[in-house]
């Protein structure tokens, strides 16, 4: 028998060195192994904790709700996936599912380390991780850090009918019947 094999199951090489997923990958000890993770950030509250035999862990409890702070941990992060590379290993962020609060911690390390801007470290992390889907508290937490960093900004905040969405979903939302 086949098992089943969705895309939440798997994680998605974002950098030869970074990766993310959800849950079901971070439970996975022998693909980490292979994939030479040394480091597993988790994101997620929800998440029961996961020993493992040789990789280093890092819990930070965010909950998937616009109003959780994300912004507060964007500097530690990066600058963990940042160490963690500068070691010469590799590093899975997840959360439950892989979309929303891990993605957010990976667009935010992309901006520091990498200096990339919003708007492209989301392309990137799209076409690697198709289903990412930041919710809106978190994108107005990545586009005030970018300000941070850059001083200017390549996605905003607007208003639509749905409340604050970032600028590059208004298209999207456009296509929506209401």
């Amino acid at each position: 028998m086949f098992k089943h094999c969705s895309p939440l199951d798997k994680m998605a090489e974002i950098t030869d060195f970074l990766y993310i997923g959800g849950l079901a990958a971070a439970k996975m000890e022998d693909s980490l192994t292979k994939k030479g993770i040394t480091c597993v950030i988790n994101a997620a509250t929800e998440s029961p904790e996961i020993n493992y035999e040789s990789i280093r862990t890092t819990r930070i409890k965010l909950e998937d709700n616009p109003t959780c702070k994300i912004g507060v941990h964007f500097d530690l992060v990066a600058d963990k996936i940042d160490r963690v590379q500068r070691e010469r290993g590799k590093v899975l962020v997840h959360c439950i599912a892989g979309v929303s609060r891990s993605a957010t911690l990976v667009l935010a390390y992309l901006m520091k380390h990498q200096k990339m801007k919003l708007i492209d470290a989301h392309a990137y992390v799209k076409k690697r991780r198709p289903l990412i889907r930041p919710n809106a508290g978190f994108w107005k937490d990545l586009v005030d850090y970018e300000r941070k960093l850059f001083h200017k900004n390549s996605v905003d905040m607007v208003e639509s009918k749905l409340g604050l969405i970032p600028s590059i979903y208004k298209d999207e939302l456009k296509n929506l019947v209401w």
